[in-house]
């Protein structure tokens, strides 16, 4: 049954894949168009591994060409570094990346055609009814300090960890249906039994989730949850760690490295039985914006980078010549919008989140759609990403099997703002706009600081609206000042940010649309407040995660799906701005590289060796 509703996703998504050539439009003939070009590579084919026993001991067993042991990979990540190491407490990209090199969870994905695979786990199986998951652990596997991971390590951490809402509550708050969580149960030391209350299709995919040593977390939740916030910080000591993933944290150096070494007891083997991975070293240097980035790359200090569109044509004509070669993975699986503040409810002081004059703005749906039609997304194409995107109008990536392709694209149309505008009582007097209560318009537009692209994306939007008269104070600001007003003080106007997502299941976003989603920023409640003062339409996006989430067929699921881009696209929480095409470059000593849309270019970074010179 699973192997059938897999085999519709894969033909959807290798469709969604072949498409890719269709997004960069408008490029001049003598820039690079790399998705139609034959030599960046575009190589969806990867020899995934199989399970074997060898002495009593359930490995896998990588398929890949057999490589050389030892040497580094060093990539990078962007701003200030991560903020914890604890995988259940990752509230950024940077944290999760790190966390997840060391923590292995139950199952992955497919990196090519997106079927749910084992990983810790030997093998699953699903009951007929679509409620009972039974997960075969592998025997004889160990944790980094050589104690064997069993079943205990597995219902410790779904049990007091997740169910009991310690750390980032996300995983959590995907899994409540009627207010009721799954449960989980030990069958034997290597099985492990979950129930949910219904048939509940994202299920699967949560149970890649972390797992955790229970003898290393366990006095740390004895603690409670205050103690457990702080638990595996950027300030633990690296021999604190005790991992089950192919690398183990080595050194971390505030604001300059994170270094990864191997884990000798990682159960990944190569076709000689030898214990993966074959690297010494997984670095990541901590570049504090993208234009270091690739002074880093072009300096040799970095073997790894993920272009921005202007520098694609740059290092396609460099490629012949140099030691790095480019890949084509296709539309980003991320999303990067524009959002306005909703908020219209005072704090615990008796003061509104959002100054009153302005919350009338955001709340008018009029303006939001000006907004939206005075934004020049074509011109943001060519000119930040050299034609190496698309507009993007849906919270569904381009690659995403739920996009709803009957949500149209649409260009600029100052009239149509205008007009817009001009409904609500807006006007224009001497080039500056008003609001029907004679205030001027004028509000300020947040951004990361470091991510170049979006401050670039900033300038744009704020010349966009001003040509409609409106003041726009752009701010670009750390990261970690930016979060804390979209999701804890919540005194913000404008924001521009990305959100990570999958092409595969959208209720990963449950927590962003959901009306008390821990990532409802543009109408973010207080865990006190809950569901008050929902909105009609937030009830509307209540109902269809929820729907989608108990359909078990794709045709169903996607009905709700669609539905809910409909209710995004018709109330402009978000604007959405465009989806670059991701190309990387990576140095040519690099083997077992297999590019894929879903997982990058080092989604087997235990198989990925460097080669020999001859």
């Amino acid at each position: 049954m699973i192997r059938r509703v897999f085999k519709v996703l894969t033909v959807i998504l290798l469709a969604a894949l072949l498409l890719k050539g269709c997004l960069v439009k408008d490029v001049p003939e003598s820039d690079v168009k790399p998705s139609e070009d034959k030599n960046i590579s575009s190589d969806w084919t990867y020899p995934t591994p199989k399970n074997v026993t060898i002495n009593g001991v359930d490995y896998l067993q990588s398929q890949a060409p057999i490589g050389n042991f030892g040497g580094e990979l060093i990539t990078s990540t962007i701003g200030e570094g991560p903020k914890t190491f604890n995988p259940f407490n990752c509230k950024d990209n940077t944290s999760q990346v790190m966390a997840s090199i060391m923590y292995d969870g139950l199952l992955t994905t497919d990196p090519i055609y997106g079927e749910t695979i084992p990983k810790l786990a030997k093998s699953y199986s699903i009951s007929p009814d679509g409620k009972t998951y039974t997960i075969k652990l592998r025997h004889g596997v160990k944790w980094s300090d050589g104690k064997p991971i069993t079943a205990n390590d597995v219902v410790f951490t779904w049990r007091d960890i997740i169910f009991a809402g310690f750390g980032d509550t996300s995983t959590r708050d995907s899994l409540v249906i009627d207010d009721k969580l799954p449960q989980v149960r030990k069958i034997d030391d290597y099985t492990v039994e979950f129930t949910t209350h219904k048939p509940y299709a994202p299920f699967i995919r949560l149970l890649s989730a972390s797992i955790a040593p229970k003898h290393i977390f366990m006095p740390a939740v004895k603690k409670g949850k205050e103690y457990f916030d702080s638990f595996l910080s950027t300030n633990t000591p690296p021999k604190d760690f005790v991992t089950s993933g192919a690398f183990k944290l080595k050194e971390y150096v505030p604001a300059q490295r994170v270094v990864f070494e191997r884990n000798p007891n990682y159960y990944e083997i190569n076709k000689k039985d030898q214990k993966l991975p074959y690297l010494d070293k997984y670095i990541f240097l901590i570049v504090g914006d993208l234009n270091n980035e690739v002074l880093k790359f072009e300096a040799k200090e970095l073997d790894v980078i993920s272009l921005q569109g202007s520098k694609v044509a740059r290092y396609k004509s460099l490629e012949p010549h140099s030691d790095f070669k480019l890949y084509n993975l296709g539309p980003t699986t991320s999303t990067t919008y524009l959002s306005m503040n909703l908020n219209n409810r005072k704090n615990k002081d008796g003061k509104f989140y959002v100054n009153p004059v302005k919350q009338k703005w955001f709340q008018d749906i009029n303006f939001r759609h000006a907004v939206d039609y005075a934004i020049d997304r074509k011109n943001m194409v060519f000119n930040i990403a050299n034609g190496i995107a698309a507009p993007l109008f849906t919270p569904e990536s381009l690659n995403s099997i739920y996009l709803n392709k009957n949500i149209k694209p649409y260009d600029k149309d100052l009239e149509k703002s205008k007009e817009l505008l001009k409904k609500s009582g807006f006007y224009t007097k001497k080039g500056v706009l008003y609001d029907k209560d004679g205030n001027r318009v004028e509000f300020d537009l947040y951004t990361n600081a470091g991510n170049t692209e979006r401050e670039a994306i900033g300038v744009m939007v704020k010349q966009d609206l001003e040509d409609l008269g409106m003041k726009v104070n752009f701010k670009p600001i750390e990261f970690n000042s930016l979060v804390n007003k979209l999701v804890s003080t919540f005194d913000w106007d404008m924001v521009i940010m990305g959100l990570t997502g999958s092409p595969l299941e959208p209720n990963g976003g449950k927590n962003v649309w959901l009306s008390d989603g821990r990532l409802h920023m543009f109408n973010m409640r207080t865990p006190q407040e809950g569901k008050i003062g929902i909105l009609s339409w937030e009830k509307e996006l209540d109902d269809c995660f929820t729907k989608g989430a108990l359909a078990t067929k794709f045709e169903d699921r996607k009905k709700h799906y669609d539905r809910y881009q409909e209710i995004v696209n018709r109330e402009k929480p978000f604007v959405y701005i465009y989806s670059p095409v991701v190309i990387v470059a990576i140095r040519d000593k690099f083997k077992n590289i297999y590019p894929s849309s879903l997982g990058g270019i080092t989604h087997n970074i235990e198989e990925i060796y460097v080669g020999r010179e001859k």
